[in-house]
């Protein structure tokens, strides 16, 4: 069975992945080795006195090893200390504290070793420590009485414990004291003041010491501090408290943290920077702590070594200090020895390379002692760092330590030589089933052992050839790797390991994935407070792979929130508020791989109200405002709206005073006199405008004399003999002060007069009686208080009031144009017989009679109005050949003056309008008559009509164009000789002297044969009405349907609609359109046996529609789907028919036999009709019987058809073509066989087969089995 294994696809997984693999390459537990430590405790071992003491030392090996202990050097017996004991399998101590051991009597430096019959191997040396929170000593601590703006440096001093303690500072209550760049907690967790303020003063300064080992904190005594102020307080230039001095060195160790602090006194408070001499400060490894006063460098490395200097500066000066640093290294390795696994008689090498500062010494030792002493081995070689084996037997097994030390520390490291004689084996389970993602590398195991060490050899398939190329990668462990796995990488891969003991191999398998892919990742939001979010995550995945979605938002898990909706492939936030922003990322997990995509989510929302208004500079007639902004929200704020509101006059009411920048907080506002001004500010940005700041403070200004005069001064007469003077009345805070009042003043323009003047209040208006009529006048109006005049306004020109014009325009003169244009000249009226402003020139127009009718009408006058002083204006839209009469008037404010005298023109003649209508009616074989009306608007004198008409075929094609000229007096006109059976279009329009008017079309066609033709009796040749009619309205009602059909005589072109109801109801009637000019409507989905009512309207036609007609619909049936050739009724049907037609044949027989001849036969036996074929003997059949009228001669002006089909009227009967309606059926037939009996000989046998057909339809349409419509469904039967 396959073992499945998933290979991940990362570039840091796929390093991770090889350790493992290169780790795993081990001697199998089941071979002889020699032991390996495989866990210990730490070399600085810290322990908790409270608890046991337990010291790990495991290891492995074959034979499994013993454990032994020495102490401080010297073997540590445990059998006769009761409180230790190692755990079973194990080199584990544990020393029983808790039961009466003291910590402290088992400090000192352990080291374990593990033996067994091919080594020993040792630990590092563990030097064991109880932790240790000794109390604070008891001290008198004295007040502190400092001076403000000197500094301060209060002592924490802490007992010395093991580890050291951590130091903070709080008060009684427990809360930790605000720290700044003023006051701050060194790194020997004494508490420093730049300076001192009066706020400092307080009795409980507490430096309190956390012993994290014990989880205990121990307190010192509060410390009290008492500042004295003293003015004025002096300031200081900068001072170091600590370091002292200008410089000072530091030693610090590879890889630990480098903290260097500089804290300064002074006033005002110094700022701390920081640099390297000759060099930069370490990028990404770089921070600064403490408000800059700390300098702390991670992962420091003899690189970091130089002087660091730090500068405090304020605005008095500066003061520096350079700390030299000197970075030491213990001991870390350059390449650490490796076990080392030969077969006899092979050569190897352990190697031992370690560094630091200073160099370490490199010193070894064969399974646990000095090599110097250890037993001789004739295959070794010592050489400093190396030792080199040759021709090893089994004897040369051993564990080999290599120590590098200096005085910073040591490094232990054990590395065993194993001389074993074994055939290959391969490590990797068999079938081994290995999934990777295409495009990314695959690895296959091969983990192996053997000694000598087997060679390893790769092949693809069942019979592949052995892999190479650079297409594949060989790891030294046996593992294949194959950077780039495409689909066609798949299958199985077969791994042989061999050595001069033999061979192995091993099969694993290799599935290629298609790689998971977000196709649609999220995309960055914009949204606004309260709105709605969502992120799209769709994916793309390998069939067979299960993918997990995760949405995380900065990086974390998602809000527990109710409002945030996971989908299957999106993510929705609702009500989004400010807490949502931030970055989603939607993660999607396989068991192979893993892609994620981002998008940033930003809210934004109306920014908040500004806060905190301050007036400043106040002035007469300027402040300044200032405020500070709210939070804009994410949507910078492009400006600001400043309001005010003025409380002494509206109070309640914001005005709009003026707007500044975004960037902007502060603000010069002009003012005006007596105004109690409050302002409000309001930020805007891209979403909208903030709720308005709390008002500012009031600022009342002064009081002074207006500024500005009324605006919008006029003077307009509204009576002949006044002129009314208006303006726009001053704002409140335009007054500049109390008692508000208007001097009004007018004279009359190129006049020699004096102002007359008067002085109004609380008005906006002040009439002048008693003036000229429309005469110029100056007028000001001028604002005063109690302070003072307003600067002298500005003079506007008015006109006291209109009166109407005193004359009419003259020399009124027309020229027309055209039939429907003219143009009107006439002189201007003085100016002053105006008496007003003028506005212009109205013309009154109007249509006296037409010239063609000679008929009065009612008069309705038009109006033209030219603006200005014009002479002149066109009338357009006149009639054409009427009479008309106009006259001019002058307009103007007041109103219009005398009418000029009426002037009389004409038009001349135009086109006439098309014929008011066209009617076709009395059609025959070769004729049709046509009725017309004169035109509605003849405009002018007809002289004729022209007719053009051409024939129509079946494909809609034109004919040739006939044109007729018609006499104007004529009405009506009968065209002969026309095609029959053909359909015509006709155009028709009218003449006058000037030209043809638009035409009416209308088609028609002639008639078929003389069958079509009616009667004189029945009304042939009348011509139909004037005014519309419908008549003859017949039904013919089925079960559930009716037929209604009726006869229309008026105009073409009529829309029909059929009412109908339910017989002596009360119900409204329902109405059907009917599509088309057709006459005849089927009314469906009735009730069965049920009288109805119905009635024919013409839409259009006010109040137009024929007369009521009743009809009964037939009875229910129980059902019509059935098969008529199996009912009884049918079959009677069909004998009687048999029987019917046997008697005809006997009569017509006889009738022959008897030797008459009548003028028929008479041209029977002259002229042989090939058509009738006498009986066959054969069969005993009649011969076909040819329709004679088929071939009947022409009539004058008709044509028999080239083809000679048969016409529709001949042979596609329908049931309605078979009698008058289906009602009376029966009767019909019966006079229609008797007709027959007296038809001539040639033609009584097609008519009585048509009488037939018509009985058998009319049965079958009762039963229901036809429509009306529907063509009888029988073969011909032949006489």
């Amino acid at each position: 069975m396959m073992k499945k294994m998933s290979i991940p696809t990362s570039k840091t997984s796929l390093v991770l992945f090889l350790c493992q693999i290169i780790s795993a390459l081990e001697v199998p537990l089941d071979l002889s080795q020699p032991p390996t430590i495989t866990q210990q405790s730490p070399k600085d071992y810290i322990v908790d006195p409270r608890e046991n003491i337990v010291i790990q030392c495991e290891a492995k090996g074959k034979p499994p090893p013993s454990f032994s202990w020495t102490r401080n050097g010297t073997h540590f017996d445990i059998d006769k200390d009761a409180q230790v004991t190692m755990k079973p399998n194990s080199g584990t101590l544990v020393i029983n504290i808790m039961n009466g051991g003291k910590a402290e009597a088992y400090e000192g430096v352990y080291q374990c070793t593990a033996r067994n019959e091919r080594g020993a191997a040792i630990s590092n040396n563990i030097v064991i420590r109880p932790s240790r929170s000794p109390l604070w000593t008891k001290e008198k601590l004295e007040p502190n009485h400092v001076r403000e703006g000197d500094s301060l440096v209060l002592h924490c001093r802490p007992p010395v414990g093991l580890p050291p303690p951590i130091i903070f500072w709080m008060d009684n209550a427990f809360q930790r004291l605000p720290q700044s760049e003023r006051v701050s907690q060194g790194l020997n967790g004494d508490l420093y003041f730049s300076n001192v303020q009066p706020e400092d003063t307080r009795e409980d300064y507490i430096c309190y010491a956390r012993f994290n080992h014990t989880q205990t904190i121990q307190q010192k005594q509060p410390i009290s501090v008492k500042v004295f102020s003293t003015k004025p307080v002096t300031e200081r230039q900068p001072v170091l408290l600590t370091p002292t001095g200008s410089t000072s060195t530091k030693v610090e160790l590879r890889g630990n943290v480098l903290l260097l602090e500089c804290i300064a006194a002074g006033l005002p408070t110094p700022v701390i920077r920081w640099i390297k001499e000759g060099g930069e400060l370490p990028a990404n490894r770089t921070f600064f702590e403490n408000f800059k006063k700390t300098l702390k460098i991670i992962d420091v490395s003899e690189a970091d070594s130089g002087n660091y200097k730090c500068t405090a500066r304020n605005t008095l000066g500066s003061v520096h200090h350079v700390i030299s640093v000197t970075v030491k290294a213990a001991p870390y390795w350059i390449t650490a020895p490796r076990n080392l696994v030969l077969s006899p008689g092979e050569d190897g090498t352990l190697i031992c390379r370690a560094n630091g500062n200073p160099k370490p010494s490199i010193s070894w030792l064969a399974n646990g002692v000095p090599i110097a002493i250890a037993p001789e081995d004739p295959s070794r070689k010592v050489d400093g760092d190396t030792i080199i084996f040759s021709h090893v037997q089994e004897r040369s097994s051993a564990v080999y330590q290599c120590n590098a030390s200096n005085e910073y520390g040591y490094l232990l490291a054990n590395a065993f030589v194993n001389v074993l004689a074994e055939p290959p084996r391969i490590l990797t389970p068999a079938n081994k089933l290995y999934q990777v993602i295409a495009d990314s590398p695959a690895l296959l195991d091969c983990a192996y052992f053997g000694s000598p060490k087997p060679e390893i050899e790769w092949f693809k398939g069942v019979k592949g050839s052995i892999l190479r190329g650079n297409e594949y990668v060989f790891h030294d462990n046996g593992t294949l790797e194959i950077p780039v796995a495409q689909k066609n990488s798949a299958g199985t891969y077969t791994c042989v390991a061999r050595n001069e003991l033999g061979k192995i191999q091993n099969e694993v398998h290799l599935e290629i994935k298609d790689p998971t892919m977000i196709i649609k990742q999220p995309e960055y939001k914009v949204i606004q407070r309260y709105g709605q979010a969502s992120f799209e995550c769709i994916i793309k995945h390998d069939s067979t792979l299960l993918p997990t979605v995760t949405w995380l938002k900065d990086n974390d898990e998602l809000p527990d929130d109710e409002r945030f909706l996971v989908g299957k492939d999106n993510l929705t936030i609702m009500n989004v508020t400010d807490k949502d922003d931030g970055t989603y990322t939607c993660i999607v997990n396989t068991t192979l791989d893993s892609v994620s995509a981002s998008a940033v989510l930003t809210v934004v929302a109306r920014p908040n109200p500004p806060f905190d208004l301050e007036l400043t500079g106040q002035l007469e007639r300027s402040v300044e405002l200032s405020w500070i902004p709210g939070d804009e929200n994410n949507s910078p704020i492009t400006n600001f709206v400043i309001e005010y509101e003025d409380a002494l006059h509206e109070p309640g009411v914001w005005h709009y005073q003026t707007e500044v920048p975004g960037t902007q907080t502060t603000v010069q506002l002009k003012l005006s006199p007596y105004v109690n001004y409050s302002f409000r500010v309001i930020a805007v940005n891209k979403i909208g405008r903030s709720q308005p700041s709390e008002p500012s403070e009031q600022y009342l200004t002064k009081s002074a004399s207006p500024d500005e005069n009324p605006a919008n001064v006029q003077g307009i007469g509204s009576e002949p003999d006044n002129l009314v003077i208006t303006w726009e009345p001053l704002k409140g805070f335009q007054s500049n002060g109390p008692g508000l009042q208007y001097k009004v003043s007018w004279r009359q323009k190129d006049v020699d007069d004096e102002w007359t003047s008067v002085i109004v209040a609380n008005v906006s208006k002040y009439i002048v009686s008693g003036t000229p009529t429309f005469v110029p006048y100056e007028v000001k109006v001028q604002a005063l208080n109690d302070l003072g005049y307003a600067p002298e306004p500005s003079e506007v020109i008015g006109h006291s009031g209109e009166d109407l014009p005193m004359v009419a325009p003259g020399n009124v003169q027309v020229h027309v144009i055209n039939s429907t244009l003219a143009k009107v000249h006439w002189d201007p009226v003085p100016l002053k017989t105006v008496r007003g402003h003028l506005q212009g020139y109205k013309v009154y127009y109007w249509k006296v009679q037409s010239l063609s009718r000679r008929s009065r009408r009612h008069v309705e006058k038009k109006i033209l109005t030219f603006r200005g002083n014009k002479t002149f204006g066109m009338l357009p839209g006149l009639e054409p050949y009427s009479s008309y009469k106009l006259n001019v008037r002058v307009v103007n404010g007041k109103g219009e003056g005398p009418a000029s005298p009426d002037k009389v023109f004409k038009t001349p003649e135009g086109v006439p309008s098309s014929p008011s209508f066209l009617k076709i009616t009395n059609p025959t074989l070769d004729s049709l008559t046509l009725e017309w009306g004169s035109p509605t608007h003849p405009n002018g004198v007809l002289t004729s009509y022209t007719l053009k008409f051409q024939p129509i075929n079946n494909t809609h094609e034109l004919g040739p164009l006939v044109e007729i000229r018609i006499p104007a007096n004529e009405s009506s006109l009968i065209l002969k000789n026309l095609n029959y059976s053909t359909r015509y279009k006709f155009y028709f329009n009218a003449q006058t002297s000037v030209g043809s008017g638009s035409q009416i079309t209308e088609e028609a066609v002639t008639i078929m044969d003389e069958a079509g033709i009616l009667h004189p009796a029945v009304g042939a040749g009348k011509v139909q009405p004037l005014y519309p009619r419908i008549r003859n309205v017949t039904t013919a009602a089925a079960e559930t349907y009716a037929n209604i059909s009726w006869e229309y005589e008026g105009p073409d072109h009529a829309n029909f609609y059929v009412e109908y109801g339910v017989a002596g109801s009360k119900e409204d009637w329902k109405k059907e359109i009917v599509n088309g000019s057709r006459s005849f409507f089927v009314l469906k989905g009735l009730t069965p046996g049920t009288a109805y009512k119905v009635r024919v309207g013409a839409e259009g036609l006010s109040g137009f529609r024929s007369a009521e007609d009743v009809f009964e619909t037939g009875p229910a049936m129980a059902s019509r789907q059935v098969d008529i050739a199996t009912q009884g009724w049918f079959i009677g049907l069909m004998c009687a028919v048999a029987l019917l037609i046997l008697i005809l044949l006997i009569v017509c027989f006889i009738r022959r036999n008897k030797g008459g001849k009548y003028p028929v036969k008479e041209k029977e036996d002259a002229h042989a009709d090939p058509e009738i074929q006498p009986m066959k003997e054969d069969d005993g059949t009649f011969g076909e019987y040819s329709d004679a009228e088929d071939h009947k001669p022409l009539k004058k002006g008709s044509r028999t058809p080239s083809d000679r089909t048969v016409k529709k009227e001949d042979s596609d009967d329908s049931l309605v073509d078979y009698g008058e309606g289906v009602n009376d059926w029966a009767g019909g037939q019966l006079f229609c066989i008797e007709d027959c009996r007296r038809a001539m000989d040639s033609k009584r046998c097609r008519c009585f087969r048509r009488c037939i057909q018509k009985l058998m339809c009319g049965m079958m349409h009762e039963r229901g089995i036809l429509s009306l419509n529907q063509k009888p469904i029988f073969q011909p039967f032949h006489m």
